[in-house]
């Protein structure tokens, strides 16, 4: 399996990496359209500020490369905000394959929303795996809507992931999620 992690200066790409090492899989770190097209499987990772993240996107080509990829793509935390869009972090336009605004917590609450959280199932998808204990460090959020498959509850409820056609995506990080992430990343390793 030709597994691709798309390397584009905003990522957490060593730690994803690592992950599915661990899952003895050997994921290429790239940002070659070809080299993305060509792969079985893509990770979209992603930490940092979205208007950076999109800007980077836009400079290698990416930007355009994403939203027509066919194959089975997982979005995370960044990663997955970027598929929407629009996000109010640097009021920023994103890749629009999610017809949703990233919104940001209330900032007189407690933010960012970082560490273990609980999430409640909404429909049956590669996120589920019986314990739902997960790792969060976010302080935008994707609303609930009709792509949500499960639901975390941290000031009000938001999308902890979502499922639209051959896109997956998760707030959280499943590489930094123990055995839980573990079996995410098998799953979609799986489809």
């Amino acid at each position: 399996m030709k597994l691709v992690i798309i390397n584009y200066g905003a990522g957490n790409t060593q730690s994803v990496k690592y992950a599915f090492q661990r899952l003895d899989i050997s994921p290429i770190l790239s940002n070659n359209a070809e080299e993305i097209l060509a792969a079985d499987k893509v990770i979209f990772p992603g930490v940092g500020h979205a208007q950076a993240a999109m800007n980077e996107l836009k400079a290698q080509g990416l930007d355009t490369l994403i939203p027509q990829l066919k194959q089975p793509v997982l979005g995370i935390c960044l990663g997955m905000q970027l598929l929407c869009k629009f996000s109010e972090e640097g009021n920023t336009t994103c890749l629009g394959i999610i017809d949703e605004t990233v919104k940001k917590f209330d900032p007189k609450l407690k933010v960012p929303h970082m560490g273990w959280n609980s999430n409640s199932i909404e429909k049956s998808t590669v996120f589920n795996n019986g314990d739902n204990q997960v790792y969060y460090v976010h302080s935008y959020y994707v609303p609930v809507n009709q792509y949500t498959v499960e639901t975390c509850n941290y000031i009000s409820p938001f999308s902890a992931s979502i499922q639209k056609d051959n896109f997956y995506a998760c707030q959280y990080h499943p590489e930094k999620s123990g055995k839980v992430g573990e079996n995410i990343l098998k799953n979609f390793l799986a489809l």
